[in-house]
């Protein structure tokens, strides 16, 4: 029998490649002898047909003894020496058609193991296959095909239709749109205009488009991912060494049943006892499980290191988890304009990213995207001087233009805009960057690093599969720590830390349990490497990181983490379950040969039954676990559907909170402007969104979900929704041609705070449905 599975992704050698024939061979070999030799015995020729048996005994004994050998060649004795015993036994006491059943049985039992680790496999090798294998280069107006590894950085790349991008770069001109499901999990096709970074294994699904390499084919996001699955499988769990030693005991144990089997009724009986003692329960169960463990991670986008870290995952009970870019998504996102008066906010968010087009600063790209989203029209701006720690000036359209703190952007002491807008920064961990026009103060630009949205339900995940302590552990200001760890349900939370300082809490925390240490960016490294279980959000192509962790989340998803968490456990008790059960139905087996009632062939057939049940047990790993139903095509098409129509709500609910800030505004006529014109948002593509759910999302959802009324508080959300925008809509016909009255500014105010809460809380819980259904769909 085999030794174990050969890790995924290495170039078998020859002798890799027959050896890893062997045991189809030797069941052909076997069946044929079996057979031959019944055939032989029914025409009558029964001495040839003990020969032909014994000949095909005596080639699955030559082949046991390669393996044992093998296994004696590494310090230990190998259980395989008792299917050997009894291989040899059965013919040394005349029984050969019981030595030509053993012998099927160890070739059968090896080819079940090689097909059952290279099924597991096989999602791991899907990774590597799918790995670029040429690039289309531009170089002085030819396009050349090169390898990969021939890129570097600042190099212009052609990407084809349909092609895989193997190198992290910029796109340049044209937008590209590209499937990044197998980076991201987002099902859909996704836009990335020029500017945008690409990061390699998405796939082009647009039209072709020019790439500016940033990073060579080494550092780039799928090579990193793809080392990673290489190596994925080239440790064995301390569990599966831990079967070796139940092995060496269960040797032991049958040579003294087998020498008692032999006092009390001869050698007969001690070949029966050899023959239903072959412990392949014992040597295939375990590394079959953890092998199709990994395979099952890497489905789901993680990458584990090893059988050996499925098992540690297994037993943490303390999760230890990063702030930035871990539980919140580590990007800033422009929340708000907030105007001093005299412009509005959109016209001074269009001067900001106008003149953010060529700044360096970390919150320009965000001041960017966030015009682009709202179809803003952008200038070049010229004379741009940017000075680090302070901010940036230039001109855009005739206009000075500055952004950045706000004694550079002109603002004297605390003016009721800016005190409103800092308190609010304040109060939700935020930033604020000021705008001035022509040297005058024109408003505030808000920026939050959102949460997650699959944040509350990983951490809620994470408790119920066995984690009795959560702890945020970051280097952020202790009121923004405390206030992303009262949104997101974690049981303590350690701020204000240096890289260095985690290594400590954590340290700490390992005394009491094993650990599991989560967190996304380089100054993570060290943490990740310390904690008994390292896990990196690498999505984003973090590489130190990724390499310092035992598992890799290559899909920017928290909830992935939970999924590794129940899997690790999930499969450490299969790998339990098969090896208890099977060696407890060799141990009866053993016991009733003993007593004489199970003759050798008998005894074969019977231990053949056994390895084929505990291998198809060890094999559940790979599948959807209890009490998961998986959704029809039309279902998932919904739920990425209405997944993507909530990016746009989202933005519907800035617009709803700017209309209700700017309702205290001088500016009644403008005031009055934008809450008609969230009205309409509201009723053009609120409103047809919440029906559409009611109407083709709830029944899957009551299936799917499988409590009772699961939908109930949900579609009572839907009928206050629209309730509400009635409301909205009775007010704004009863504005008179005066315009907003005192009474007025008071009803829409209350009304447009009270729909932005209540969208607010329904999106997210519903999101949080929507990903238990991808879950459900993904299995």
């Amino acid at each position: 029998m085999q030794d174990g599975p050969a890790p995924a992704g290495r170039r078998a050698s020859l002798g890799q490649r027959l050896e890893r024939a062997r045991p189809g061979v030797l069941l052909t070999l076997t069946v044929a002898t079996l057979a031959a030799g019944g055939a032989a015995h029914l025409a009558g020729a029964s001495g040839a047909g003990d020969h032909v048996w014994s000949t095909g005994a005596a080639l699955a004994a030559l082949s046991v003894a390669w393996s044992t050998a093998l296994v004696l060649w590494r310090g230990h004795l190998g259980v395989d020496a008792i299917a050997l015993l009894a291989l040899v036994g059965a013919v040394a006491v005349g029984e050969p058609l019981a030595a030509a059943v053993i012998a099927v049985m160890v070739g059968s039992g090896g080819t079940l193991e090689a097909w059952a680790a290279g099924r597991a496999r096989r999602d791991l090798a899907a990774v590597l296959a799918r790995r670029p294998t040429v690039v289309h280069r531009r170089r002085g107006g030819v396009v050349e095909t090169v390898p990969p590894e021939a890129v570097e950085p600042g190099d212009l790349l052609v990407v084809g239709p349909g092609e895989v991008v193997a190198i992290d770069g910029m796109v340049v001109a044209t937008p590209a749109v590209l499937d990044e499901s197998a980076l991201t999990g987002e099902g859909l096709p996704v836009e990335r205009p020029a500017g945008d970074a690409v990061r390699s294994g998405v796939v082009n699904v647009g039209g072709p488009f020019e790439l500016r390499a940033t990073a060579t084919a080494a550092n780039s996001t799928y090579d990193g991912i793809v080392r990673l699955v290489a190596a994925a499988e080239t440790t064995r769990p301390p569990f599966v060494r831990l079967a070796d030693r139940y092995a060496q005991w269960f040797l032991g144990l049958t040579l003294a049943v087998a020498g008692a089997g032999w006092a009390a009724g001869g050698a007969a009986r001690a070949v029966a006892v050899l023959v239903v003692a072959t412990p392949c329960p014992l040597i295939l169960a375990a590394p079959i499980a953890f092998v199709a463990g990994l395979s099952r991670a890497a489905r789901r986008e993680v990458v584990v290191k090893g059988g050996d870290v499925l098992e540690r995952l297994a037993r943490c009970r303390t999760l230890l988890v990063d702030k930035t870019g871990t539980l919140t998504l580590g990007q800033p996102r422009l929340a708000s304009v907030v105007s001093a008066g005299e412009r509005a906010e959109s016209e001074i968010l269009a001067l900001a990213a106008s003149l953010d087009q060529l700044s360096s600063h970390v919150l320009a790209a965000a001041v960017v995207r966030a015009a682009t989203e709202r179809d803003l029209a952008l200038s070049l701006p010229v004379g741009v001087d940017e000075v680090a720690g302070r901010g940036v000036r230039g001109s855009v359209n005739g206009h000075l233009v500055a952004v950045g703190k706000a004694e550079w952007t002109g603002v004297q002491g605390v003016p009721p805009w800016a005190k409103a807008a800092r308190r609010a920064a304040a109060l939700d961990g935020a930033l604020t960057v000021f705008v001035s026009v022509d040297g005058r103060p024109a408003g505030v630009l808000v920026f939050q690093d959102p949460l997650r949205p699959d944040g509350p339900s990983t951490i809620w995940r994470l408790r119920k599969n066995g984690f009795d302590r959560i702890v945020m552990v970051t280097g952020d200001r202790r009121e923004v720590a405390e206030t992303v760890a009262a949104a997101i349900g974690v049981d303590g939370v350690v701020a204000e830390v240096s890289p260095a300082e985690k290594l400590a809490v954590i340290e700490l925390e390992r005394r009491r349990g094993p650990t599991v240490m989560v967190g996304d960016g380089v100054n993570d490294a060290p943490a990740l490497a310390v904690a008994d279980v390292g896990v990196a959000l690498g999505a984003r192509g973090a590489t130190a990181s990724s390499e310092a962790a035992d598992v890799v989340v290559t899909v920017d998803r928290l909830d992935r983490v939970g999924e590794a968490v129940t899997l690790a456990r999930r499969t450490r008790a299969i790998a339990w379950e098969s090896v208890v059960i099977g060696m407890a139905l060799s141990v009866a087996g053993m016991g009733v040969a003993a007593f004489g009632l199970l003759p050798a062939v008998w005894g074969a057939l019977a231990q053949e039954a056994i390895d084929v049940a505990v291998i198809v047990n060890a094999l559940r790993a790979l599948s959807v676990g209890p009490g998961r139903l998986r959704l029809g095509g039309d279902e998932e098409r919904l739920v990425a559907r209405f997944l993507s129509e909530h990016r746009a709500i989202r933005a519907d609910l800035e617009e709803v909170r700017a209309a209700a800030d700017a309702i205290g505004s001088p500016d009644r006529a403008a005031a009055l402007a934008a809450v008609r014109r969230v009205q309409r948002l509201l009723v053009e593509e609120v409103e047809p969104h919440e029906a559409a759910e009611e109407e083709a999302f709830y029944g899957p959802a009551h299936r799917a979900l499988g409590a009772v009324d699961p939908t109930g508080a949900l579609s009572r959300a839907h009928l206050e929704i629209a309730h509400q925008i009635r409301r909205l809509g009775r007010v704004l016909d009863g504005v008179g041609a005066e315009g907003l009255d005192d009474v007025d500014v008071v009803d829409l105010r209350q009304i447009l705070y009270g729909l932005y809460a209540i969208l607010a809380l329904h999106t997210a819980t519903e999101e949080e449905s929507y990903r238990s259904m991808e879950d459900v769909a993904g299995g």
